[in-house]
């Protein structure tokens, strides 16, 4: 097929590619580069021996969206492009909504001109909110505790609607947890702008001797270790959950939702000591209080995804960090442009 990838040049978008050519597919990438590297595009064809079409514009352009969708004869869309920080969207909600949900809503528009109705939405694990029973399955109440998860839990519901208004439309609506990790061949990972907010990138800053310390954002929750338990899975995995979700659209209609995590948590502690064994170093950090609304734990019921698209992680926390160390070690500044 040929699959249309939103956001494909970021960190998780561009591991999607070579996963879509991995498969047989071919990816077309739109992408305005506001959180992503064009460096990237030369180093996804030097993996899957192909550079993908690209186009450098915003998702609000919905003629240029229509004209992508038919100039490269597209028969499904993996929805990536976003704004994605939820503390930046407590600051900023006016752009969280224009982009994330006005943009989406273009990209329906320019696919139902096109006569493209199969769409894998990129949610997040973050619809849950507050939900404390877990781990957490896809029928548990959703309610998002900040704009950035008001955004998602909206395209959500518009892309349900669009599904059960008319016949023709598939959807798989898919709910991240936490993607580490990095193409195993060290040229794609994780570089995120500006300072980071995940774990992964916060600890190689600290290994690589960019940062004095990390920072471990509370030691006394009610777990084993007393700090924060997460669903981790490796991004490669996350991006073979894409190409079986592109395949399940292509063959159903209708509209599904999937968690995709591996079902297993993973203490920030945990987490620490495997990226110490990896990369042969020992990790200074300070203990801060917790941040206001943080959950002791947050892992995901994954049943459903291996029911419905035959998928399952397969990489364990060694890999994720093993892949992210590789990473960072053969590319210290990053992409670098």
């Amino acid at each position: 097929m040929n699959i249309l990838v939103t956001g494909g040049l970021g960190y998780i978008g561009s591991h999607i590619c070579t996963a879509l050519a991995s498969s047989g597919h071919r990816a077309v990438i739109v992408d305005d580069c506001s959180n992503a590297s064009p460096g990237v595009l030369p180093r996804i064809a030097a993996i899957t021996g192909e550079t993908p079409a690209f186009y450098r514009f915003d998702i609000a352009e919905e003629g240029r969206l229509y004209e992508v969708l038919k100039t490269e004869a597209i028969d499904a869309v993996v929805h990536l492009a976003a704004y994605k920080s939820a503390p930046e969207s407590t600051r900023q909600p006016l752009s969280y909504y224009t982009n994330n949900v006005a943009g989406t809503l273009s990209l329906l528009r320019a696919m139902e001109r096109a006569d493209v109705r199969r769409i894998v939405y990129s949610s997040s694990a973050c619809v849950y909110g507050g939900v404390e029973e877990m781990p957490v399955g896809e029928d548990a109440p959703t309610l998002a505790i900040n704009p950035y998860g008001e955004t998602k839990l909206m395209c959500e519901r518009i892309i349900r609607d669009l599904c059960a208004a008319d016949g023709r439309w598939s959807g798989l609506l898919l709910r991240y947890f936490n993607p580490v990790g990095a193409h195993p061949s060290g040229l794609i990972g994780e570089d995120p702008r500006g300072e980071p907010g995940n774990i992964a990138p916060r600890i190689l800053r600290v290994l690589s001797g960019k940062d004095p310390y990390f920072t471990l954002t509370g030691d006394d929750f009610p777990t084993p270790d007393g700090t924060g338990i997460r669903d981790y899975l490796h991004v490669m995995d996350l991006a073979e959950g894409h190409t079986a979700a592109a395949d399940y659209v292509a063959a159903h209609t209708g509209c599904e939702v999937c968690n995709l995590g591996t079902g297993r948590g993973i203490s920030v502690q945990e987490m620490m000591r495997a990226f110490e064994e990896v990369s042969g170093k020992a990790l200074p950090y300070r203990v801060c209080p917790r941040r206001p609304g943080d959950a002791a734990e947050s892992m995901a019921k994954a049943e459903r995804a291996e029911e419905l698209l035959g998928w399952r992680a397969r990489y364990g926390l060694y890999e994720m960090c093993r892949d992210a160390w590789r990473f960072q070690q053969q590319n210290p500044e990053g992409y670098s442009d």
